[in-house]
């Protein structure tokens, strides 16, 4: 992994996603109001171990959308680096059921 984080430009991508982040609470509502509305198909797959983004954050989705497919993985913040293989099982599986 740590290739691709040395890769040119990507410290200054992330530094930009970072510094942006800051901008995205005040959009919540605006976001949660579309899902309850629209009830979109939709898959979560979040790492249960994440210190950054707790299990908590994904439970209010299932809130939102009464038919979200929430998945609790055994891992961290990196759950695709360490998952990927079940994740895109479940991203196979999903899409499958969801699209024509």
């Amino acid at each position: 992994m740590q290739p691709r984080l040395d890769r040119p430009g990507n410290q200054e991508i992330q530094l930009d996603l970072f510094y942006s982040y800051g901008s995205n609470p005040p959009l919540y509502p605006e976001w949660q109001e579309y899902l309850r509305t629209w009830q979109p198909p939709t898959l979560i797959v979040w790492g249960k171990n994440d210190p950054i983004f707790p299990a908590a954050g994904a439970h209010p989705y299932v809130n939102d959308l009464s038919d979200a497919e929430l998945h609790l993985l055994d891992t961290g913040h990196f759950a695709l680096e360490e998952d990927g293989t079940v994740i895109a099982t479940l991203m196979r599986d999903f899409l499958a059921r969801h699209t024509e």
